[in-house]
């Protein structure tokens, strides 16, 4: 970010909010961008940059963790030419580092979470610049491979992958009955270079850089076309597998090898911080060297108990992290600023630039944020500015080239009348967004609330998007979610209209259907609640369990103190912000109306549960209080949900169990009073299946 951006710490709960919104736009655009259609918009550097952003509020405004933040999201969700493949293992993304300091705070963490002093032990492999791809075995033959997706699932690419040299159809000697192996697939600076010259020699398209090369190369519907493009893979990751095949990650890569898979020959095991700021800035020196494109190193701890101790939070690892090489810059003009309105009335200034080329990626748009990021930068049109990519997919401008600056430019004015309705736009005291006044009455907004809802981690209606919506809006089909599940009887009077025709009718009616039932995660997320992403609408599905429960849990909620309204404040990753934001939503009878008439249209499924048969919690509510002495809280409120337990810091009627340790204090003595079952730590561990 650049040195006018506020300071993390000097935010407002408010502003905090807000900009955690605009982040959470701006990361899933350029996440599409980059997963589907191999076309990002920005650098590495600069999506880096944003995301780093968004967690460092996060850490500090905990509370204000949205459903739909990027923090819990991998990539998007699969295109719809090829077939979906499910991940036995989801195929999650890793956090980011950018300096010694970062690193240094990674490991920190690790340290507290086990609640150890020692060095660590890491194994560190060169980030390569290419495509996620999960290979299947069954009994050492090549059974099926995926693109990572949206991390649950991806797309079904077994036919292309049978065409690559890389890629074992069969493994030597002993294997696992069934193993997950999971790789990057890139091509090379040489076979890069060589095919944008045929490219060219046949009039064909040239590529941006190897990654685009590389990843439309494996999606081509034509697996003959795959064939040509010489690609490569390394392997350096495992997914599910019917028995272990070894005790560190350093051990596993040498089974891959043994297996017949590539491992990149510059990983290595290192022990201890002070061997991976070295190796790190050793491959910086050597990155232009190789022979294909790297951008950072990821370091893995090498004990897998350890890494098994650590699991996930969010969509990445604990037990993992990427160090990114520093971003890169150009410089372009500012030709126009743009006012978008969002869902939420929000108005959002977007740079539109002269296009330049940032790292290999033809960037023409840059997020401004807000309008204090335009005074605090006085950023004005025709300005010639500094644009960074720090990262996959969105651009910043850093700063203003004033000395280049035209005699005529003047200080961008924001609106405080709305673009789309001509409504009053008003800023809330402590605020840091602007906000169209005119709600239901505002297209732009109703039309970003369907927009949403049809959009691929939402409904996902193939034929319905952005142009069609605002098309049939316009023409007064469209006025709720509802309504989009009553166009199929109008299929013969979209058939008539220009660009349509019997079958694209037909298809649409098809999809439309097909989307009558719904995951209860995808269905909250739909509804665009504010702050509620998809990883708090994850919690909440998994929390409450079947949509009665969940809009029944809700309406109690709306009252103040009430007991349902401190278990929603307290589950993990919701809070008492989210907590109000839900509250408002369902305290307003016209939502509560519009649920009841769209879920009269849907059958809407209960959220899917860990498999836990055999755990002693599974759908219990655990609070864990006091001072536990033989593991974290963190390590222990992980485990509890690793077993499919709902872990909260309340104690309440509907809590099941509270673990005491040691200095107990409110919580404990709630619980007697409440006469909730307690479990010292000890009978805990037994409780877990914890050696």
């Amino acid at each position: 970010m650049s040195n006018a951006t506020p300071p993390v710490e000097a935010l407002t709960e408010a502003e905090a909010a807000e900009e955690l919104a605009t982040l959470a736009a701006e990361i899933a655009h350029h996440d599409r961008a980059y997963h589907q259609y191999d076309a990002p918009e920005i650098s590495d550097a600069d999506y880096d940059a944003l995301r780093r952003r968004n967690a460092a509020i996060e850490a500090r405004f905990p509370a204000l963790i949205r459903a739909d933040s990027p923090s819990a999201r991998v990539g998007a969700a699969p295109e719809s030419g090829f077939a979906k493949l499910r991940h036995r293992v989801p195929m999650l993304s890793l956090d980011n580092v950018f300096d010694p300091a970062d690193f240094a705070e990674f490991c920190a963490r690790v340290r507290r979470f086990l609640g150890r002093t020692d060095p660590l032990s890491f194994v560190a492999e060169p980030k390569i610049d290419g495509l996620s791809i999960n290979l299947t075995y069954e009994h050492g033959r090549f059974l099926h491979g995926a693109t990572r997706g949206d991390g649950m699932e991806g797309e079904d690419v077994s036919a292309n992958l049978r065409t690559m040299d890389a890629v074992p159809q069969r493994l030597r000697g002993h294997a696992p009955a069934l193993i997950e192996i999971r790789g990057e697939v890139f091509m090379t600076k040489a076979d890069f270079l060589a095919l944008n010259e045929a490219q060219a020699a046949a009039g064909g398209k040239i590529f941006a850089n190897p990654r685009n090369a590389a990843a439309g190369g494996l999606r081509q519907l034509d697996a003959r076309i795959t064939a040509g493009r010489n690609l490569s893979l390394f392997a350096y990751a495992q997914g599910e597998s019917s028995e272990p095949v070894a005790e560190t990650h350093w051990e596993y890569l040498q089974r891959l090898q043994a297996w017949g898979f590539t491992v990149n020959p510059l990983s290595r095991p290192l022990a201890g911080e002070d061997a991976a700021a070295a190796f790190q800035a050793e491959m910086a020196a050597d990155r232009a060297a190789l022979g294909y494109d790297i951008d950072g190193v990821v370091y893995k701890i090498d004990d897998l108990a350890l890494q098994r101790r650590l699991g996930f939070v969010g969509r990445a690892p604990r037990w993992a992290t990427a160090w990114k090489f520093p971003a890169e810059q150009a410089t372009t003009v500012l030709k126009a600023i743009d006012i978008q309105v969002g869902r939420t009335g929000a108005l959002t200034p977007v740079a539109r630039l002269e296009p330049v080329n940032v790292g290999g990626v033809l960037v023409q748009n840059a997020t401004l944020h807000n309008e204090d990021e335009i005074a605090r930068k006085d950023v004005r049109i025709g300005d010639t500015v500094i644009l960074q990519r720090a990262g996959d997919v969105i651009p910043q401008i850093v700063s203003v080239v004033t000395e280049r600056r035209p005699a005529d430019a003047v200080a961008y004015v924001f609106p405080d009348i709305c673009p789309a309705c001509g409504s009053h736009a008003v800023r809330p005291p402590g605020e840091v967004v602007r906000r169209c006044t005119g709600g239901l009455i505002c297209e732009a907004q109703l039309v970003e609330r369907l927009i949403h809802f049809v959009s691929r981690t939402a409904f996902d209606i193939d034929g319905l998007g952005e142009k069609t919506i605002q098309e049939f809006h316009a023409l007064g089909w469209l006025h709720s979610p509802a309504d989009i599940f009553r166009l199929p009887e109008r299929e013969a009077e979209i058939a008539t209209r220009e660009g349509w025709g019997k079958l694209s009718a037909r298809n649409l009616a098809r999809a439309i259907e097909a989307r009558r039932t719904i995951p209860l995660e995808r269905f909250i997320y739909a509804l665009g609640i504010r702050r509620i992403g998809e990883a708090n609408a994850r919690l909440l599905a998994r929390h409450y369990g079947s949509y009665v429960n969940w809009r029944a849990q809700m309406i109690a909620a709306t009252v103040v103190g009430s007991d349902e309204r401190l278990e929603l404040g307290s589950i993990l990753g919701i809070g008492p912000t989210i907590a109000e934001e839900l509250a408002d939503f369902f305290g307003e009878p016209r939502n509560r109306a519009t649920l009841d008439t769209l879920t009269a249209e849907l059958t809407v499924e209960d959220a899917t549960q860990v498999e836990t048969a055999d755990s002693p919690v599974a759908g219990k509510t655990v609070v864990f209080t006091g001072t536990l002495e033989t593991m974290t809280r963190p390590e222990a409120k992980a485990r509890a949900e690793s077993l499919g337990a709902k872990v909260t810091d309340t104690v309440s009627k509907k809590t099941d169990l509270v673990v005491v340790g040691a200095d107990a204090g409110s919580k404990a003595r709630r619980a007697a009073e409440l006469g909730v079952q307690t479990v010292t730590e000890a009978e805990w561990r037994t409780l877990a299946g914890i050696d």
